[in-house]
């Protein structure tokens, strides 16, 4: 152990050695990750064997029976023991045995569930997953009370030994896919993952250059839970609170969970707002371009579209450093104490963007769509959908500036093909779009009333298609 560990060297582990019915009784334990009140109480019950008993005979036993605790397994071999330690349960080993106790008393250090900052509602449950897996599997269990739920446990990275819990509902989810799923993860090799699950998710899809996401994360259980009915996949990393959802579409990144908090009416119209904003972030910019080069293809009454004054420079320059500007201002903001952030953007806002005008930089009109396209942005429910939309549109506005209407149809094209192109564990991104489907289609365009959606989307494969008896 000192060896392996570095007792006697690293402070934070913890050695206690004692004499137990004239046997050798030593205890192992990391001082910042187990529940101190319950070690000392073990420690009591086992060193009352001493006045209790007058044998030696079956020490082992009779120390295992003092371990009032929930949770004790053994171990046979030393790699299993400092695994366990190194997770923060405690392990005793007792001299003459061939095997060692282990005793879950973990107390991670870490945060309340609380609503997360980028998935809130107006109406809904405020709890949301933290750094702690076993707090962010009982939250899911919480919401499905199924004897059929699984939650599958493997530790990936030779020296961060990263507990990653797989979670399905084993009547329903797609065999195949969970066998490619634990494959991938069993086959990570790599000293760590200390970015958690985004490094996870580099091993289980083929990203390539394509800046689109390839899966759905989530830091809300009731999310994740409504995923688990459908068939889908979690894959949940200590010490990060995001779920991710396997697999997944386009459409799954623009769902928000507000939508299913209010009646379908509303929860359509709200969904039908975004579906705006997310279009309006992608084709608004480089549509006003071709309509100030080309003003020609405007229609009469639309002829008011368009700068009123230039500028000193081009508008595609333009356009350009006022959407760089406004990522300038999000990194900013980010990285700012939250006091400062306010203030500062006031002063972006007020005084940067006016004063911009002002000298001729920027024209009236390009803050103005550029303001719309920037708040589409912020509109998207995926954080990683709104910043591969971004880039899209970026490349959208250059082409349209060298090679006008041309270049700006070439470059929907390539773009909707790209998305056609690209699949995420085997399953096509626009599905339902493409390939097309005409139930599911509908589910996507409108928020359709929970009793009538009786069957589970076919992309998941689900074993069992019945949402209903």
């Amino acid at each position: 152990m000192k060896t392996k560990l570095g007792v006697g060297t690293s402070f934070d582990v913890g050695f206690r050695e004692l004499t137990i019915l004239n046997k050798g009784v030593q205890l192992y334990y990391l001082t910042g990750l187990c529940d101190t009140a319950i070690i000392v109480q073990l420690l009591r019950n086992i060193v009352s064997l001493n006045d209790k008993e007058k044998t030696s005979y079956k020490v082992a036993e009779k120390i295992e029976g003092e371990l009032i605790h929930q949770q004790v397994t053994k171990v046979k071999t030393m790699d299993e023991g400092v695994d366990q330690l190194l997770s923060g349960l405690i392990v005793i080993f007792i001299e003459g045995e061939e095997e060692a106790l282990v005793v879950d008393v973990r107390s991670y250090p870490g945060r309340s569930p609380k609503e997360p900052d980028t998935e809130k509602v107006v109406r809904g449950s405020r709890d949301g997953y933290t750094e702690n897996i076993i707090e962010n599997t009982a939250l899911t269990r919480r919401r499905v009370r199924d004897e059929r739920l699984r939650h599958e446990i493997i530790q990936v990275g030779e020296r961060s030994k990263t507990d990653i819990c797989i979670s399905y509902l084993q009547d329903v989810a797609d065999p195949g896919l969970l066998d490619v799923i634990k494959n991938e993860l069993k086959n990570i090799e790599i000293d760590g993952i200390s970015m958690a699950d985004k490094t996870v998710e580099e091993y289980l899809v083929k990203q390539g250059i394509s800046p689109f996401p390839l899966v759905r994360y989530t830091e809300r259980p009731d999310v994740a839970s409504s995923h688990l009915f459908e068939g889908h996949i979690l894959v949940m990393v200590d010490t990060s609170p995001s779920m991710i959802i396997m697999p997944t579409t386009y459409f799954h990144h623009v769902q928000h969970a507000e939508e299913y908090r209010e009646s379908p009416t509303v929860g359509t119209f709200i969904r039908w707002v975004r579906f705006i904003g997310i279009f309006a972030s992608i084709f608004l910019l480089p549509m006003w371009l071709l309509m100030v080069m080309q003003p020609e293809l405007l229609p009469e009454k639309l002829q008011f579209i368009g700068p009123n004054e230039v500028g000193n420079i081009p508008i595609v320059f333009q356009l350009l450093a006022a959407d760089i500007g406004i990522e300038f201002l999000r990194m900013a903001a980010i990285h700012t104490p939250t006091p400062l952030s306010t203030a500062m953007g006031l002063i972006a806002a007020v005084l940067i963007g006016q004063i911009a005008i002002d000298v001729g930089l920027f024209s009236a009109e390009v803050i103005l769509y550029v303001a719309i396209s920037a708040i589409g942005s912020f509109a998207t429910p995926s954080y990683e959908l709104s910043i591969a939309n971004k880039i899209s549109r970026v490349i959208l506005i250059i082409v349209t500036s060298l090679f006008g209407l041309k270049g700006m149809v070439i470059g929907f094209t390539l773009y909707v093909l790209l998305l056609v192109l690209t699949r995420s564990m085997n399953t096509p991104y626009l599905w339902p779009f493409i390939p097309f489907n005409g139930k599911a289609m509908v589910q996507i365009l409108f928020r359709v009333s929970v009793p009538l959606t009786k069957s589970r989307p076919s992309i998941v494969h689900p074993r069992n298609n019945n949402r209903q008896p």
